[in-house]
């Protein structure tokens, strides 16, 4: 929640500001908190920042349209990844990887969500036709995507770091005995 706080304000980032890390953080939550009423709060939270950012931090609301309401399942994609690789994931660079690989799936499908809504039904468009569709995809896409994907490698090589430092310390505590 605090890294969705820290960086939602400005989503492309900047000196003062880091990009938005949302879509990494509903795939972290799915990996670990898992809990469907976890999911909702998320989503609240978003919601809640969005309006704050609107509403107090001169943000403009050009992207809150009839398709902002699709935002739930662009982030339910990355959330239930995460949550159905679960089970999967432990201290193996295999695990780490396919988690990885996973998160790039979601973060693609999830970035095509939130953007196809946003460009059929955000009435921003005059004719929306699928060859502009498919130009503002692929000039967007990569940038959101790549995103997502610095923030989870991060978290992915802390989650290696603390397995590694938990096994150690536990191989060290069992010398002992």
């Amino acid at each position: 929640m605090a890294v969705m706080i820290a960086t939602r304000f400005k989503h492309f980032g900047d000196v003062l500001h880091l990009p938005d890390a949302s879509m990494a953080v509903f795939f972290l939550g799915g990996l670990y908190l898992r809990h469907h009423w976890t999911f909702v709060v998320m989503v609240l939270l978003s919601v809640a920042l969005d309006w704050v950012s609107i509403s107090f931090a001169g943000v403009s609301d050009f992207c809150i349209t009839l398709a902002y309401s699709f935002l739930p399942l662009a982030y339910a994609v990355l959330w239930y990844a995460g949550r159905w690789y679960a089970p999967h994931m432990d201290r193996r660079m295999l695990s780490l990887l396919g988690a990885f690989g996973v998160s790039l799936v979601a973060a693609v499908l999830s970035f095509a969500i939130s953007n196809g809504s946003f460009y059929w039904l955000g009435g921003r468009y005059a004719q929306p036709h699928m060859t502009e569709y498919v130009s503002r995809l692929w000039l967007w896409g990569p940038l959101f995507v790549r995103t997502t994907l610095i923030y989870l490698a991060v978290a992915l090589v802390l989650h290696a770091l603390i397995e590694r430092l938990a096994s150690s310390s536990s191989e060290h505590g069992n010398a002992k005995i």
